[in-house]
């Protein structure tokens, strides 16, 4: 019934947006190009180059996705609860279930180590714009375009490894449209400090998943070392003794993923019919399959907890953004935007490249839809190989392949392989993270299975990969045989290079080699033929958008630093006004509703010290900032830079914000300053992490 609501939203938004022009406070804006004049003449705020740097270099990167913040100069950095678990469930085991008890160092000897988690701060950005562009000369088909586009960028990158000692990242804006080099300060000893029950961070579980009010304690803290000291920071941001305040302007700092705001309506056709669809028969498949494996004992659902509650979120959030799409007033207003950059094209003689712009993305579509089942299961993207769902075939491919690439030339590897991101790749692939035999073959079997049927089980590559074994038998004969749980096996592969991969005849090595070939030529098909053609064409499309609207746009999210704005505010839903803020009170009473039942049940410790607690605090609270899936940590601040609150999540109305934005009803949700502190003293009786948060009370 809530998605039904998408459908009014999209209707506000498409009377609210004229064109494509930025609505009210909308923007995940880059930090070199944020409007200031604007922010001075609606809120007369003025953001300094200073003010921007000290915010920049607060905010923090989980490169196991979402985002975090220092938050005092001991390197102090917090997040959420769901994106801290990761690292919670790699240090957990069958004594220990972090995630769903929690965890608590009381000195700074007792806190826990990270396996593998890598956390990288932004340090500067450079517009090499033009060094990348000039690279694809005319004439080029776009298989030679994308090769020298993916050499150039792999030259600057190294240039900048070489010259800086950070982390540097070529990222593409605006489809196409800029390219900028980004350097990162990368931490690796990353230790655990402080996290809640699960039950608390995610009260009210998967009903209450995108829905307000909420009454999550969503929130999480770690600490970086360095030469194994806590590490000392210039720039953090200084908590918030009063927090969020209604009608205040407020700042989210963070990582937004991905949004396709700037789409055209092919692309959205296409994921309208095609991508959004199969995603979420692959979404529904996997949770189907943990909620069984989960559901035969403890130790299971320990197991598979993290991946399930992803997998749960992603689905939820993919059944909005499919409701978006299947507006017809969304897609009619689409085509009237694209109808006047059209013209705009046809009737200045500079911009006649830009002519077939929207034709070629259009075609891009089809070869798009026609290859995504055999690249999405043999090749995959950030998730892995969706045929072979399985983290020892992801290390075993990753040998596979450093073998075959570490050789080349840096400019002619694929990009993981680039010197550039070696370091990080390494870190992974050594991992001492826990790797559980049977859920790998649990999973393995079923996306074999998968294999078999999206590709035909008489089909000869399935037929080779199952090997006259049914997806069971050969999942479980693959895990059995595999040696690669071995850590040190795999840095002797690694350093060995092909004579000691293709010598080692490991069963999962040997299947990534069977299904070797299809996938890099899927891949490159998707490389040469959708994502390059799609790059040229949306790069002269933004040439027609700044004709038209000048510069005064920011791109669409690409999972680097952003800063959105926005004020605390409630909203009105059938009718009834909703408040800016929940507080303890809230909680206590919605769990009283349910009878303390799964999922509104609150953890033993929050039921006997209730007493202690001032149940008028505030606990959740909303703004209008501009955030989608990524943004989950980032901190919410005030004019002062300071702490007022912590993103976590985005109301039912805020799943459209992939395609368009509106504060009519959309909604950031964040957990405030004061309930932290609160719940850390009085629940947790964590008063030394409280007092290095706001000082001693």
């Amino acid at each position: 019934m809530k998605l039904l609501l998408l459908f009014s939203l999209m209707a506000v938004i498409l009377l609210l947006a004229a064109g494509s022009v930025v609505y009210g406070d909308e923007g995940m804006w880059l930090f070199n190009h944020l409007p200031r004049e604007y922010l001075k003449n609606k809120y007369d705020f003025d953001a300094t180059t200073e003010w921007l740097e000290h915010v920049q270099k607060a905010s923090v990167r989980f490169n196991s996705g979402g985002s975090g913040s220092f938050v005092s100069p001991d390197g102090l950095v917090m997040t959420n609860h769901h994106v801290g678990a990761d690292c919670l469930q790699k240090i957990s085991d069958e004594k220990h279930n972090y995630l769903r008890d929690g965890f608590h160092a009381r000195t700074r000897a007792e806190e826990h180590k990270c396996t593998d988690l890598e956390l990288n701060v932004l340090m500067n950005i450079e517009d090499v714009t033009a060094r990348v562009q000039a690279a694809v000369k005319p004439g080029m088909s776009p298989e030679q375009a994308f090769a020298a586009r993916r050499a150039v960028m792999a030259e600057i990158e190294k240039e900048s490894l070489d010259k800086t000692g950070l982390r540097s990242d070529v990222i593409t804006l605006y489809q196409g449209g800029a390219y900028h080099l980004y350097r990162f300060k990368k931490y690796t000893d990353v230790r655990l400090v402080f996290a809640p029950e699960q039950q608390i961070a995610f009260f009210g579980g998967d009903p209450d998943n995108f829905e307000y009010p909420r009454y999550d304690l969503d929130v999480c803290f770690f600490r970086v070392y360095e030469n194994n000291k806590p590490a000392h920071v210039e720039h953090y941001l200084k908590w918030s003794r009063a927090g969020a305040q209604d009608g205040e302007l407020v700042f989210v700092s963070g990582h937004p993923g991905r949004t396709d705001r700037l789409a055209t309506l092919a692309e959205l056709t296409y994921l309208r019919d095609v991508g959004f669809p199969f995603l979420l028969q692959r979404l529904n498949r996997l949770e189907v399959l943990l909620l069984a494996f989960s559901a035969r004992n403890e130790e299971n659902a320990r197991q598979a907890r993290e991946l399930l509650f992803s997998v749960q979120n992603s689905r939820k959030a993919r059944l909005g953004g499919l409701a978006a799409l299947l507006d017809p007033k969304l897609m009619a207003r689409k085509k009237e935007q694209e109808k006047r950059l059209r013209a705009k094209a046809k009737a200045d003689e500079a911009l006649k490249e830009a002519h077939s712009a929207w034709d070629r993305i259009a075609a891009a579509q089809k070869v798009r839809a026609a290859n995504i089942r055999p690249y999405t299961l043999l090749e995959g993207g950030r998730g892995g190989a969706a045929a072979f769902n399985s983290e020892l075939y992801d290390i075993a491919r990753t040998l596979l392949r450093a073998a075959e690439e570490r050789p080349k030339p840096n400019s002619q590897r694929l990009r993981e392989f680039r010197d550039s991101n070696l370091e990080s790749l390494e870190f992974q692939l050594f991992s001492e993270a826990p790797i559980y035999e049977n859920f790998e073959k649990v999973k393995l079997a079923d996306s074999l299975t998968f294999l078999a049927n999206e590709m035909g089980a008489d089909n000869p590559l399935v037929k080779k990969v199952l090997a006259g074994k049914s997806p069971s038998e050969r999942a479980y004969e693959l895990i059995k045989g595999t040696k690669l749980k071995d850590v040190q096996l795999r840095k002797k592969l690694y350093q060995g290079g092909k004579k000691a991969v293709d010598a080692a005849r490991d069963p999962l090595i040997e299947l990534a080699r069977l299904v070797d070939a299809e996938a890099r030529k899927v891949r490159k098909i998707m490389e040469s033929e959708v994502e390059e053609v799609q790059r040229q064409a949306y790069a002269e499309i933004a040439k027609v958008k700044f004709a038209l609207e000048g510069t005064s746009t920011y791109p669409d999210a690409t999972f680097t630093l952003r800063l959105s704005f926005g004020q605390v505010k409630g909203y009105e839903e059938d009718g009834k006004p909703v408040p800016f803020e929940t507080t303890f009170a809230g909680l206590y009473q919605r769990a009283a509703e349910h009878h303390n039942r799964e999922p509104f049940n609150l953890p033993p410790r929050w039921v006997e010290k209730k007493d202690r607690l001032n149940l008028q605090t505030p606990l959740n609270f909303v703004c209008t900032a501009d955030i989608i899936g990524g943004n989950s940590g980032s901190p919410v601040i005030n004019r002062q830079a300071e702490v007022v609150g912590l993103i976590f999540d985005g109301n039912i109305q805020s799943l459209a914000l992939d395609f368009a934005y509106s504060d009519e009803q959309a909604r950031a949700i964040a957990v405030h300053s004061a309930g932290i502190v609160e719940a850390l003293r009085k629940v947790y009786d964590a008063n030394a992490l409280a007092d290095e948060l706001t000082g001693p009370r």
